[in-house]
C-alpha cells in the first residue's frame, strides 16, 4: 500500500537540504569547544547554522541559543517564573504556566498583561494563528516558523521557542532566541557552552542539519509554496464539506496557518478516525503528537468552549510543500467513505 503523508504539524519530512548538511558534518571530527584546527571547524559549522536560524528567523545569531528540542528551550526560559498562559499551549510551555487567560470560541486569547504572560503565535492542533501583543515574556513560535512571514526582532516578545523537525530538520534540536538584555539562568550547568546559557558539548550534526532545513525553508516561504499549500487545505475542506454537514471546521473563521485542518464530527471518536486512516493508507493525527496516544478530548477544543463529544471527536491533517492535490482528493473519499459507515451506524 502506498502511504500518504499528512501529519506535517508532528514532524516534517527530512529536507534534502538538511540530510546533505548533516553528512557532511558527519566527516568534522572536532569539539566545537576545542581550539586546534579540527574544533576550530566544528565550531564554524555551529555559527554557520546559527545564522542561518538567524536569518530565517528575523532575529541576530547571538540571540539563538541552541537546545535539544523547543521542549528544552520551554524549560530555560520558564523555570522559575510565573506566568499567565491560555490551556491551548503547547504541553511544553503548559507545565510551567497559570493557564488562566480567556480564550474565545475562535480560538484567540485576550492577554490584559503582556508582561506578566506567554502567548502561542500558532496553535499545532488548530491552526488558529494569534496577534501578538508588544512586551510579551515568551511565544511559542514552532508551528509558524517557515510556514507564514515573520520576523523575532520585529514581534515584540522577549523569548521564542522554535524546534528544527517541524520545518523538515532533524529531531532532537531546538532552540531559545532571546532579546538582547533578556535575563536566562542556565538549567543545565557545566562547560558553559552557548555563552554559559546551556551547557553541553554541541550536537554539531543536528545543528547543521537545524540551519539547512531554516534557511531552506525561508527560500520556500519566499516563493509562495505555503500559498499553494492553503488552495490545497482550502479543497481539502471544500470537499469535505459539500456532504459531511454535521462536521465542524475549528477555527475557520479566524487567521490559521495555511497547511492546517482541524475538523470534528461529534460522536465519531477522534481515535478511531486516526486508526481507520491509517489501515488506508493516510496518517493523521487527533492531536498534538506529543499528547498522541492518551484516549482523551482535545484540551484545546475544550478550552475554546466545545463540549467534550465535540472535543473528543477532532482529529488534523496538516499539509506540506511536498503534498499533492490528488493526496487530498483521494483522502477526502477515503474519509467520506468512512463518514457515510458512520452517519448509517448513527441512524
Amino acid at each position: 500500500m502506498n502511504r500518504t503523508y499528512l501529519d506535517w504539524n508532528a514532524t516534517a519530512p527530512l529536507r534534502p537540504e538538511a540530510r546533505a548538511a548533516m553528512i557532511a558534518a558527519m566527516d568534522v571530527v572536532g569539539n566545537p569547544s576545542s581550539v586546534h584546527a579540527e574544533g576550530r571547524a566544528a565550531k564554524a559549522l555551529v555559527e554557520t547554522a546559527r545564522g542561518q536560524v538567524a536569518a530565517a528567523f528575523g532575529a541576530d545569531g547571538a540571540d539563538v541559543i541552541f537546545t535539544s528540542s523547543a521542549t528544552e528551550a520551554a524549560a530555560l526560559a520558564l523555570a522559575g517564573r510565573d506566568l499567565l498562559g491560555a490551556d491551548i499551549e503547547h504541553d511544553a510551555v503548559a507545565a510551567w504556566i497559570d493557564p488562566a487567560l480567556p480564550v474565545g470560541r475562535s480560538g484567540l486569547v485576550a492577554v490584559s498583561d503582556p508582561g506578566g504572560s506567554v502567548l502561542q503565535l500558532a496553535n499545532s492542533e488548530t491552526g488558529v494563528v494569534q496577534t501578538l501583543p508588544e512586551g510579551l515574556v515568551l511565544s511559542d513560535m514552532t508551528q509558524a516558523f517557515g510556514k507564514i512571514p515573520l520576523a523575532f526582532n520585529w514581534a515584540g516578545c522577549q523569548m521564542a521557542l522554535i524546534s528544527a523537525h517541524k520545518l523538515g530538520g532533524p529531531k532532537g534540536v531546538g532552540a531559545l532566541v532571546v532579546r538582547r538584555g533578556t535575563d536566562i539562568a542556565a538549567q543545565i550547568r557545566g562547560g558553559g557552552q552557548e555563552m554559559g546559557r546551556r551547557s553541553g558539548t554541541e550536537n554539531v550534526i543536528g545543528i547543521a542539519g537545524f540551519g539547512a532545513a531554516a534557511q531552506a525553508a525561508a527560500r520556500d516561504l519566499a516563493d509562495g509554496k505555503w500559498s499553494e499549500v492553503e488552495k490545497l487545505r482550502n479543497i481539502l475542506e471544500k470537499a469535505l464539506a459539500a456532504e459531511a454537514n454535521s462536521t465542524i471546521f475549528v477555527g475557520k473563521e479566524t487567521a490559521r496557518l495555511p497547511n492546517t485542518s482541524c475538523f470534528a464530527t461529534p460522536g465519531w471518536k477522534g481515535e478511531t478516525q486516526v486508526m481507520q486512516m491509517d489501515l488506508a493508507g493516510f496518517a493523521i493525527s487527533a492531536g498534538s503528537a506529543c499528547s498522541s496516544g492518551k484516549v482523551r478530548e482535545s484540551r484545546v477544543l475544550r478550552a475554546m468552549g466545545y463540549d467534550a463529544a465535540t472535543a473528543g471527536s477532532a482529529i488534523r491533517v496538516s499539509l506540506g510543500p511536498t503534498t499533492k492535490e490528488d493526496d487530498v482528493l483521494r483522502f477526502a473519499e477515503a474519509w467520506l467513505a468512512q463518514y457515510r459507515k458512520f452517519r448509517a451506524r448513527a441512524a
